[in-house]
């Protein structure tokens, strides 16, 4: 009796398993399902950096595109490959930034710092941040929140009190304008020119702000909202002789580096406000003009490859080191963690704050727990590639 119950549990099991697995056929990968893979690994491979949020609905022998994306080629490519294939399909896919924006499909940071997060709200997570002036793409709304794009591609969230929201124009003009970049770690922007008034804003290093007038001890300069204020001149430059006088070199990027000592880490950070391990290389590069990805797992994929087998002596200063969990027959390799190499068998890197390391068993900062997890080391200093920018390049296409 035990054992016919047994049979007859396990029997009913084995049917709710069979079931539970069987593919619904409305569910069953379609020829047109197959094509948004293959347009999404080309086009929106790594979802931090492009939107191709696309899913395709069969409906009366037709298929109903829906979703949204900020990458028309993409649709365009996909139209083209279901037509190639005799698909029919009806496109019901916004294509941002929505109508809804009209003309406003940019936005210019007005404060010292935006703080961009992963979903619309102030309590989710902090996915990046944008210094003052910087120009964004404006995709779509959701109540005061905007979902925006950096100029290294970043997606995010921002909310209405960081930024103006233009026209094309208008950040066209911005960019235009005769602007200072505010070079000391942090400060302030004053009311009158005696720097002994009200403060108007805090300012960190990267800051852009129009000049409106340049004497010999300080800067008028206007802000994207179009309020003036003061900045003193030996802590800022104008932008465009900042560039032109630009002579990276390793020992800049070292130096640079270490300005930014005792800086807090933050999740998110990419500001002298507190940074992440990425964002503390991406600021110390952005400082001595070049704009290199957001992330350590971004970073990894740029610039030329050094080493990944502790020959630490080929390492050069300023070369970006990788740290994480190491590929197995399994699991693939996760780039978790990014510093500095700054000579002397040291590494400069954001971990509770940005610190000094060494690879040395020595050395009083010597950093085992790192150095078991280093992967690898990457040459990004300039370099060319993708997700590498050169500001002074920018400036003479510009000129």
């Amino acid at each position: 009796m035990k054992t016919s119950k047994r049979h007859s549990v396990l029997f009913i099991i084995g049917l709710l398993i069979c079931f539970g697995c069987k593919e619904d056929p409305n569910k069953a990968l379609s020829v047109a399902e197959v094509q948004l893979s293959k347009i999404k690994a080309e086009y929106a491979p790594d979802k931090r950096v492009a939107l191709f949020d696309v899913k395709a609905e069969k409906h009366e022998g037709s298929y109903i595109l829906k979703g949204e994306s900020n990458l028309p080629e993409a649709m365009a490519a996909l139209k083209n490959r279901l037509e190639a294939d005799s698909i029919p399909y009806i496109d019901s896919v916004q294509v941002l930034p929505s109508d809804k924006l009209g003309k406003m499909t940019r936005a210019i940071v007005n404060i010292s710092v935006a703080n961009l997060r992963s979903n619309p709200g102030h309590s989710s997570e902090l996915a990046t941040q944008a210094t003052l002036g910087t120009v964004l793409n404006v995709y779509k709304q959701k109540e005061n929140w905007f979902y925006v794009q950096t100029p290294d591609k970043y997606l995010a969230w921002v909310d209405e009190g960081g930024v103006v929201l233009v026209d094309e124009q208008s950040a066209e003009n911005w960019r235009d304008d005769e602007k200072i970049i505010y070079l000391k770690t942090y400060g302030h922007a004053f009311q009158d020119s005696q720097f002994d008034g009200a403060v108007i804003s805090d300012l960190t290093a990267g800051g852009l702000l129009s000049v409106v007038r340049n004497s010999d001890d300080n800067f008028m300069v206007r802000f994207p909202d179009g309020r003036n204020a003061y900045v003193r001149k030996n802590e800022a430059r104008p932008y465009s002789d900042w560039l032109e006088t630009l002579s990276p070199t390793n020992e800049n990027l070292v130096a640079t580096g270490k300005t930014l000592m005792g800086v807090p880490y933050l999740w998110g950070g990419t500001s002298t406000k507190g940074v992440d391990c990425s964002g503390f290389t991406k600021t110390v590069f952005f400082l001595n003009g070049m704009v290199i990805p957001r992330d350590a797992s971004q970073q990894v994929r740029t610039g030329m490859a050094i080493d990944s087998t502790r020959n630490f002596d080929v390492l050069q200063r300023g070369d970006l080191l990788f740290f994480g969990r190491k590929a197995t027959d399994s699991t693939k390799e996760k780039v978790v963690h990014v510093g500095m190499w700054i000579g002397n068998k040291e590494f400069i890197h954001a971990s509770g704050k940005v610190r000094v390391s060494s690879i040395d068993k020595l050395s009083p900062n010597y950093d085992e727990y790192n150095l078991n997890r280093y992967l690898r080391t990457k040459r990004v200093f300039k370099q060319e590639g993708k997700g590498l920018i050169d500001l002074t390049q920018t400036l003479a296409e510009r000129d």
